[in-house]
């Protein structure tokens, strides 16, 4: 049973200016997501800056998001760590959040081996009993999980369920759809590829647009499972400029602005990343009307 299919939102952590979590805009956000046809909420991820985020406050924000949708989609939340101790932490602490799945990166800069992936995943999954979609992200991480450890990891551990695919890297993805034989869930990791990792048998995306778009995204996912592929991939190649405009600078600067630009109060990054450049903002907001985005 997958945990979600459809577009699952990577969703923002919006913050107060002295950079504490705004959990009034955070709820906003929440609802405005679920009446927009959200398919999953994925909390506390790379989009919601969880890299800046203490302990602390990645538990906390967890727990809200849980309590604040309720049951009423999934809700997946972002465990992962370099170190294999603080992503068990994590993950328990998420299960007794009430979190309906896992999201777990690749460890970051450690680049650890194959072999070191394979047991790094299997002592996070052995500490829970909660689903697990693996993230793999090498442009952010360092490190790549290869198409036959992910296929590993699914056959011999029975709540590891998946994979979120960043790498970019189509012929990694083919492969992986070939190797798997139905018994990994890919979700695309990419907003520009969610019909073409469809077209092989995905599950889904775990979109950066759907904070902006999520009807739309929504939209591109459904049109295809419900058989009509020229109208889905004809609003996946809509959606290319805005985005574009989403990663005209490394997420999640640009689409924390695109979500203030919707009138709910997304508020700064944190350092060490800096506020869009104005030509940037400029270049979102005309990509986000052009695409339908409620702007105020």
């Amino acid at each position: 049973m997958s945990v979600f299919t459809g577009a699952g939102v990577a969703i923002v952590t919006p913050f107060h200016e002295d950079y504490s979590i705004n959990f009034e805009a955070f709820a906003e956000l929440i609802e405005y997501q679920i009446a927009n046809s959200t398919d999953a909420i994925i909390v506390m991820g790379t989009t919601g800056e969880s890299a800046t985020t203490t302990i602390e406050e990645h538990i906390e924000a967890i727990r809200f998001c849980v309590k604040t949708v309720n049951g009423r989609v999934p809700v997946v939340a972002g465990t992962g760590s370099n170190s294999t101790d603080t992503a068990v932490y994590l993950s328990v602490e998420a299960q007794k959040c009430g979190a309906d799945g896992l999201l777990v990166v690749s460890p970051y800069y450690n680049k650890a081996t194959q072999n070191g992936l394979y047991h790094h995943y299997k002592t996070i999954a052995a500490a829970v009993k909660l689903p697990i979609i693996l993230y793999n992200v090498p442009s952010r991480t360092g490190c790549n999980i290869l198409p036959e450890t992910v296929v590993r990891l699914c056959r011999d551990v029975e709540n590891i369920v998946g994979v979120k695919e960043a790498s970019g890297n189509i012929a990694q993805i083919v492969k992986l759809f070939a190797l798997a034989d139905g018994v990994a869930d890919v979700y695309s990791g990419n907003d520009d590829q969610i019909v073409p990792i469809l077209s092989l048998g995905g599950k889904g995306v775990i979109s950066v647009l759907s904070n902006v778009a999520p009807k739309q995204t929504h939209d591109i996912c459904q049109l295809y499972f419900d058989g009509k592929l020229k109208e889905s991939a004809a609003l996946q190649l809509k959606a290319i400029p805005l985005v574009d405009a989403l990663f005209c600078e490394v997420n999640p600067i640009p689409v924390k602005k695109g979500v203030a630009l919707m009138g709910i109060a997304a508020g700064p990054v944190r350092m060490p990343l800096s506020e869009i450049e104005p030509a940037h903002e400029e270049k979102l907001r005309k990509a986000m009307k052009d695409f339908g985005c409620e702007l105020i």
